[in-house]
């Protein structure tokens, strides 16, 4: 085990260096979509991807995740959000245990939506949800990505370097970590940066965690994203795979993504 400090004297603990995975990872973020009904559309996406060279997950909504991880035959079901507290007075919170409990197997944490001020998501508080939810053994997807003001004002690069920063602080490294990078601007925007941008970030990304622990983990780029550029997208040799999110929600729209990734 190595433990690392970088020039802010935050230390990441390393307990084996991550490999870049075999197969791209296609995340499907449902976000508050979704009802009973619902499980039928994860069971066609579960048969449109069966047999395809790729790691597919879903990350659904609290409600649905305990019937889809019974009915999502090799897909790997997770959340969208975890409470930073393992239980207790916080009412409408769902714990990491919870989750885990439900049948989930990853989290994502510190997603756009969530680092907005209806989510209230600070690095500080991103940080301690990832730690919540390793304490409870799931695997996370953690979010990174600047906003149009932070682009215009040149800042990305340092931003997306903090976030990363403050979210791996003190925390045992392992495969269990995958890291996307969602520019907040092109969520749901329907609009793509360059592909030459977003290599550019995955590398400051890539820099960034050899920098603080000396190896890669597998990343994921998302905003926008379709069947139409998933390919186009993949082409980028930094990017491992891809976090999908209204495109996810029907296997008409999710399974030719998949296809175009493997």
């Amino acid at each position: 085990m190595l433990s690392v400090t970088s020039g802010n004297a935050q230390s990441i603990v390393l307990a084996s260096a991550p490999e870049r995975p075999p197969m791209p990872i296609v995340v499907g973020n449902w976000k508050m979509n979704g009802l009973l009904d619902s499980l039928g559309e994860v069971e066609r996406i579960a048969r449109g991807v069966g047999g395809t060279r790729a790691d597919v997950r879903l990350a659904l909504p609290a409600t649905l995740i305990a019937l889809a991880a019974l009915k999502g035959g090799e897909l790997t079901i997770g959340a969208q959000d975890v409470h930073p507290e393992p239980c207790g007075p916080r009412t409408g919170g769902i714990a990491a245990t919870m989750l885990r409990d439900a049948g989930a197997r990853f989290t994502l944490v510190g997603h756009s939506e969530r680092r907005t001020p209806q989510g209230s998501d600070d690095d500080s508080r991103v940080a301690v949800k990832l730690q919540a939810a390793r304490a409870a053994g799931l695997e996370v997807i953690l979010c990174v990505g600047e906003t149009a003001d932070d682009r215009r004002a040149g800042k990305e690069a340092a931003v997306v370097e903090k976030q990363i920063r403050r979210a791996l602080c003190n925390v045992v490294l392992g495969n269990w970590l995958t890291i996307a990078y969602e520019p907040r601007w092109a969520i749901g925007s329907g609009t793509l940066p360059s592909l030459g941008k977003i290599a550019a970030m995955h590398r400051t990304i890539r820099s960034a965690l050899a920098a603080m622990a000396g190896h890669d983990v597998p990343l994921l780029y998302g905003g926008s994203v379709s069947a139409a550029n998933a390919r186009e997208i993949l082409s980028v040799d930094s990017i491992d795979g891809l976090l999908v999110g209204n495109a996810s929600l029907t296997a008409d729209r999710f399974v030719p993504i998949v296809e175009a990734a493997a």
